[in-house]
């Protein structure tokens, strides 16, 4: 039989999207990163197809004996190179992490202290996400407009007036590392928990760039694993207390997740041993990229935000674009141009501007990742200041964008392995 136009379709597509992604577009996106050709090879194995249903050496499953053995594995490099004494990675995503916290810490009706969103809190730390869902009240801690940051000395006056069930830092558009230090006894004196969203930032926290907030007072960390940590999609559940672990990690089954996708695993684990190895280099460019890229912008007309501290300590770099018509019509040029960036609320913007905010997010880790330093950041400002602001012929930018891109094909920051004995018939691996 002749392979189906639909099938044809299909193929087309999705090769269409690896050609464009990987070999054409800058991709700015401050929430996505790419696996290694390792990475890549062992998440497409015979994993995908399995089920494990509950804790390692514990399955509701038979069949499972390498799953057990991938995913302890998995965690023991978590532990170690976060470092933590206990991780649950079952959470297929961030916001499941959260989920899973959440609601062994609060009950409907109870009470959580957030991150302001000013300050990036993530959707599911709100009642428009994960804390409304499980009718958790949320209230926002003050803003700092100074240090762009949780207000400390007024968020500490309302945790003891108020006395949340918890209190949520980190978040999804953050410059600087949130106060988890500073803010840890007042959670503490209360008998309340702390929890520190690291989904954007994991990578540099396994880096060694941004500090382990296991070590400066939080309970709980959850995270991704594919943003500036360089793995597949899929969250984590970290803490330093046997107890506190416990609770949380008997909760994620069955009430959030039944199959946790096992072919996260092995692809999770190539990531970690990847990070333990070249985390504090990737890192640390990824600080110096960001750095520059919004001090280049800043020279060529942008208002960058942030300047008077320094624009960024993070992956992310913040860019307000209303006097070129806002976020969201800034955001569909350059990606007209093969530039992909998203728009974003700034620290002013109201809530019901989300559709059509005063920014741009954008994000280094992934070109990092291709090889690109310092001088490429230079070069990529050029490139949005003719885009943006001289309004150049746009099928011209989008050749030379493509021209740039297609300098920075190899991934970093990786190891050299030969894939070739990890094929089979039925399981043909993207390499």
């Amino acid at each position: 039989m002749d392979i189906p136009k639909e099938l044809e379709e299909v193929i087309n597509i999705t090769r269409q999207e690896n050609q464009w992604r990987r070999t054409e577009t800058i991709n700015l996106i401050a929430s996505e990163n790419v696996m290694s050709p390792t990475a890549e090879a062992v998440y497409m194995s015979d994993f995908m197809a399995r089920y494990a249903e509950g804790k390692p050496y514990k399955r509701f499953y038979q069949g499972t004996k390498y799953a057990d053995e991938i995913e302890v594995l998995a965690m023991n490099l978590m532990n170690d190179i976060t470092p933590a004494k206990f991780s649950d990675l079952r959470p297929i995503s961030g916001t499941i992490a959260n989920a899973a916290v959440f609601r062994v810490l609060g009950n409907p009706g109870d009470k959580a202290l957030i991150a302001p969103v000013q300050a990036g809190s993530h959707v599911s730390h709100t009642k428009f996400g994960t804390l409304g869902t499980l009718g958790i009240e949320h209230i926002e801690m003050p803003y700092d407009k100074d240090r762009m940051n949780v207000d400390v000395d007024k968020a500490g006056k309302m945790i003891e007036e108020i006395r949340p069930k918890f209190v949520v830092l980190g978040g999804s558009l953050y410059l600087f590392p949130h106060p988890t230090k500073e803010l840890s006894p007042y959670v503490k004196s209360v008998n309340a928990k702390l929890v520190y969203d690291a989904a954007h930032v994991y990578g540099l926290i396994v880096g060694k760039v941004w500090s382990n907030p296991l070590d400066e007072g939080a309970d709980y960390m959850t995270t991704s694993t594919h943003k500036t940590f360089p793995g597949p999609q899929g969250g984590s559940i970290l803490s330093n207390n046997e107890e506190d672990f416990k609770k949380v990690s008997r909760t994620i089954f069955p009430w959030f997740v039944s199959n946790h996708h096992l072919h996260r695993l092995p692809a999770t684990a190539v990531a970690l041993i990847e990070m333990k190895y070249y985390g504090k280099e990737y890192a640390t460019q990824i600080i110096k990229n960001a750095k520059k890229l919004a001090e280049a912008l800043a020279e060529r007309g942008f208002n960058v935000i942030g300047e008077h501290l320094g624009y960024t300590k993070s992956h992310q770099t913040a860019v307000d674009v209303r006097k070129f018509g806002g976020g969201a019509k800034v955001a569909k040029l350059l990606e007209s141009a093969n530039i992909i960036v998203n728009k974003n609320l700034l620290p002013y913007d109201s809530p019901e501007s989300v559709n059509d905010p005063s920014g741009i997010r954008i994000g280094v880790q992934e070109m990092t990742r291709f090889g690109m330093k310092e001088g490429e950041m230079e070069e990529i400002a050029d490139l949005f200041k003719q885009i943006v602001v001289e309004n150049r012929d746009i099928n011209e930018m989008k050749k030379k964008v493509s021209e740039f891109r297609k300098q920075y094909l190899d991934i970093k920051y990786t190891f050299n392995v030969d894939l070739s004995s990890y094929s089979t018939k039925s399981i043909p691996m993207i390499i």
